[in-house]
């Protein structure tokens, strides 16, 4: 490290895509995902928020991953539209830091949210009369506010940490600013600096995503003590639409920690592919899957959309 001479950097320069011949194509798939991302997750937050009758809490953790998706996404498409569609690539020190530190933010609300939402399924579906005393609407806020208190502190440090590390070139390898590759892009050894978020990850690998899927492990036992079969099949389908969210965003990590951990070098081009993946395929299910299998949100689009005017009696039912 001692060859290296320590630049003042105030900008970087995104090159994680220079090998790429379609670069075009890949910037307007991009383009269409995140304006997908952007409608479908808005339409969710439109309609519960416009909604009083969807202010519970399963409706309010909906918001929250919505927002929450919203965020992850943008931190992260921007950059790679303006570098691939307008041939931007370079991008200012302090934009490059505050876009990583909301990323990873987003990627943090985004794991605990999926988390609180098993929860509270795991309590709807085994304590069903208990359910509105245990999760009402003050408590999931505190939960929520908990999640991003602690996504900020941790965030915090790992900023404060990329922020004090000396810079020799300003060249990003990758196709976005991240932690990894902010750090990697430093005249420092990246080993030290990896083990934070080697805690962070062994806690969501081991800790919440065991855990998360023993609730679904639960609730599929649950369900197949129902007699009501339209109650079972209700609850299968609220099931698994939480598990094809839950898979869509651990799928590509657990993928990349795998083949890493089995002895499989990924090449730069593959480890951009399955960081693009794994950034915005889970904001973009997630309000695909929440607005075609929440039967609330469905009925009200189709009010909305088709012009009709839902009866006080009906809301009292959706209520």
């Amino acid at each position: 490290m001692g060859n290296y001479t320590v630049n003042n950097v105030d900008s970087f320069i995104i090159t994680g895509f220079d090998h790429l011949q379609n670069q075009k194509l890949l910037g307007s798939l991009i383009l269409i995902t995140y304006i997908l991302v952007l409608l479908g997750n808005g339409i969710n937050l439109c309609v519960i928020s416009t909604n009083r009758h969807l202010h519970k809490p399963m409706y309010i953790l909906i918001c929250n991953l919505a927002v929450v998706d919203v965020m992850y996404s943008s931190t992260c498409s921007t950059t790679m539209i303006s570098v691939l569609l307008a041939d931007v690539k370079t991008v200012s020190y302090y934009s490059c830091i505050s876009r990583m530190f909301f990323y990873h933010i987003g990627d943090f609300t985004e794991c605990m949210a999926l988390t609180l939402m098993a929860i509270d399924r795991l309590i709807a579906i085994r304590l069903p009369l208990r359910y509105h005393s245990i999760v009402t609407n003050s408590r999931t806020f505190l939960f929520i506010v908990l999640t991003w208190v602690i996504a900020i502190a941790l965030m915090g440090v790992l900023t404060s940490a990329v922020d004090n590390a000396p810079y020799c070139q300003p060249v990003i390898k990758y196709v976005f600013c991240d932690y990894p590759s902010m750090i990697r892009a430093a005249c420092v050894n990246p080993e030290p600096y990896f083990f934070l978020p080697a805690m962070i990850n062994l806690w969501w690998f081991c800790g919440l995503f065991p855990f998360v899927m023993c609730t679904y492990a639960v609730l599929a036992y649950s369900v197949t003590k129902l007699s009501n079969n339209s109650s079972r099949k209700q609850m299968i389908n609220t099931c698994l639409s939480h598990l094809v969210v839950l898979l869509s965003y651990y799928a590509p990590k657990i993928v990349s920690a795998l083949l890493t951990r089995i002895g499989v070098v990924l090449t730069l081009t593959e480890r951009n592919a399955i960081l693009i993946i794994s950034s915005l395929i889970p904001p973009l299910i997630n309000p695909t899957v929440y607005c075609t299998r929440t039967k609330e949100i469905r009925k009200r689009l189709a009010d909305v959309f088709l012009h009709r005017k839902v009866a006080p009696n009906n809301l009292k039912v959706l209520a």
